[in-house]
């Protein structure tokens, strides 16, 4: 690196030195909200954190199967008649069904009134000879929807394949049955379907979609190729089109077009957590080890999902605490916090002890900067609901994050209790042991991780910053040189070792020139006030002070003019170290470790 950085080095970016939309740096291992500035130290640190753990990690559960106690649909996912239930016969000589209600009496009452009203509807239409087969189609048709969202599917059925009678030219039915088809079985009608109504719609890409994916389901991956394919030409930025199109690929072992394909619908939709194994799969046919098993360390169960506004339709028709559960998640997916609150509130209306809506209102409320709000919720769904595992760790990050250590710890510790196999909360776990002096058992505590996910990152890194903490650095440098080479597009991994082998107190850790072109890598990656202040403490190792000065003193100045005076008592004191031609042996302040 000849001369010293721009000073747009020091002026682009006050992020964090962790932050996991580019991997650049190394605070806390909780990590940031994509594209949020913050300020360093811990309250910052973990309160951001949290926010990416709570909206990302658990957003799963909102887009998830419904569950019958929520939905109201006490009789089961298959329920025919049932003690109390109604059926509509169907007017003679159309070859109709009849349709049999199952028994609502179990569900709340918005949601049983407005299958009642749709139950009326419909036995008025049927009643009145002079109904035209299409008003009459759609009534069957609308009970039907009202059913699927319910889960009450053998009745949905019918009500459908009436409609569809009647309405033959109507996709919707097709379209909903593959749909029903889909969770119900079996897996050929729901192709048929699918088939069905993309035939009155072949452009519709959320129809291409599904039918791809049952076409997967098949194992039909030649079938299905194609389908996507033709999703993607008509919609090239569909997340969805892009992972089906992956997934055919893996299952043809075509590796690199799946790890193309499945790399692109990540990026599309980061969330997406349930893309991880495969895109895993495909970099373990390719042969690359590290990548295959860094992915599987971070798969997940949220799926990417077309832009599909019947199936909107369909989720906003409810008015059950599920469906407002479904609706919230999709507000917290937007970003929309005030929405998703108000969704969750109404949910809690009809369901007060549900502690998936506590929890993610207690989210919602964080994000909308109501922590102590969001604190309330979580306690309450610990005291109610002490199993839900996801109310303590959120408590424990929140706890952590107001450096209440010992309390946090004892929610992480809970939520381990219930759930041994909850990697996120051991790993808070070891980091909250860490900064609480007790570096020793955090240590254990990454271990059992890694000894569970070898190559999961945050365990990875955690394990080498608490060796930084006991004054291991070899180990350290080590184990930051194998968490670089099992994840390389994850820069904070370089930063680090950039860092240790700048200022690390031992000699022989110290390295840097090699520091230097690790930095010079980074910087062509990303700016920030951190990435300068590892230039400067390279340029100082080199022996190069007047540059170190100059770069220090850019430094600080952009740490000033984005507010954050509590950080430049430090980078003052490597200045006047600087300033004295001699080189820095603090390789990260306090507030930098994770």
């Amino acid at each position: 690196m000849a001369g010293r950085p721009s000073r747009r080095v020091a002026r682009r970016s006050n992020r964090s030195l962790y932050h996991p939309a580019t991997g650049s740096g190394f605070a806390s291992p909780t990590g940031a909200m994509s594209g949020t500035p913050r300020r360093r130290g811990a309250a910052a640190t973990g309160l951001v954190g949290l926010a990416a753990l709570m909206t990302c990690a658990f957003l799963a559960s909102a887009c998830g199967p419904q569950r019958q106690s929520d939905a109201g649909a006490s009789a089961g996912p298959s329920s025919g008649a049932s003690s109390g239930g109604l059926t509509v016969k169907p007017p003679e000589g159309r070859g109709l069904k009849p349709v049999v209600l199952p028994d609502v009496s179990q569900m709340n009452e918005p949601a049983r009134g407005q299958l009642q009203a749709r139950y009326k509807t419909l036995q008025s239409k049927v009643s009145d000879s002079r109904t035209s087969p299409g008003d009459l189609g759609a009534a069957y048709g609308d009970l039907g929807k009202m059913l699927q969202a319910a889960t009450f599917f053998d009745a949905a059925e019918s009500s459908y394949l009436n409609a569809q009678t009647l309405a033959p030219t109507d996709r919707r039915w097709p379209y909903y049955l593959g749909h029903l088809y889909k969770v119900k079985g079996p897996l050929d009608k729901s192709v048929a379907s699918f088939e069905q109504a993309l035939g009155m719609q072949p452009n519709d890409v959320a129809t291409l979609v599904w039918l791809g994916d049952a076409y997967l389901a098949q194992g039909r991956a030649d079938v299905a190729a194609p389908i996507f394919g033709k999703a993607l030409t008509l919609e090239p930025r569909s997340a969805a089109a892009r992972f089906g199109a992956g997934r055919a690929a893996l299952a043809l072992k075509d590796y690199t077009k799946a790890v193309r394909d499945l790399g692109d619908a990540l990026a599309l939709d980061p969330k997406a957590t349930s893309i991880h194994y495969p895109l895993a799969m495909a970099y373990r046919g390719k042969g690359d080890l590290g990548r295959a098993e860094a992915h599987l360390g971070q798969r997940g169960d949220v799926d990417t999902r077309p832009n599909d506004p019947l199936m909107r339709e369909l989720d906003d028709l409810l008015e059950s605490a599920e469906a407002y559960n479904v609706r919230g998640g999709r507000a917290l997916e937007i970003g929309n916090w005030p929405l998703a609150a108000e969704y969750f509130r109404k949910g809690l209306e009809l369901s007060p002890n549900d502690p998936s809506l506590r929890h993610r209102l207690g989210t919602a409320l964080f994000q909308m900067g109501d922590a102590r709000g969001a604190e309330e919720q979580f306690v309450q769904v610990t005291r109610t609901s002490p199993e839900f595992t996801r109310a303590h760790f959120s408590l424990g990050v929140l706890l952590e994050a107001g450096r209440r250590h010992a309390d946090a710890m004892d929610q992480f510790s809970t939520a381990l209790k219930y759930d041994p196999g909850f990697v996120e909360a051991r790993v808070q776990l070891a980091a909250a042991l860490a900064r609480s002096g007790r570096p020793e058992d955090a240590l254990v505590q990454y271990q059992q991780v890694l000894d569970r996910e070898p190559a999961h990152r945050d365990a990875t890194f955690g394990y080498s910053m608490t060796l930084v903490r006991l004054r291991r650095y070899q180990e350290a440098r080590d184990r930051l040189v194998d968490g670089m080479k099992a994840h390389p597009d994850q820069p904070l991994f370089s930063h680090a070792l950039a860092r240790l082998l700048a200022a690390a107190p031992d000699d022989r850790v110290r390295d840097g020139r090699r520091a230097m072109k690790l930095a010079d890598e980074l910087l062509k990656q990303q700016q920030s006030i951190e990435l300068a202040e590892t230039v400067a403490m390279a340029l100082a190792e080199l022996g190069q002070y007047k540059q170190a000065v100059d770069v220090q003193r850019d430094v600080m100045t952009a740490a000033e003019r984005a507010g954050l005076r509590e950080v430049v008592q430090h980078m003052t004191e490597n200045l006047r170290l600087y300033e004295r031609a001699q080189p820095c042996r603090t390789p990260f302040a306090r507030d930098e470790m994770p």
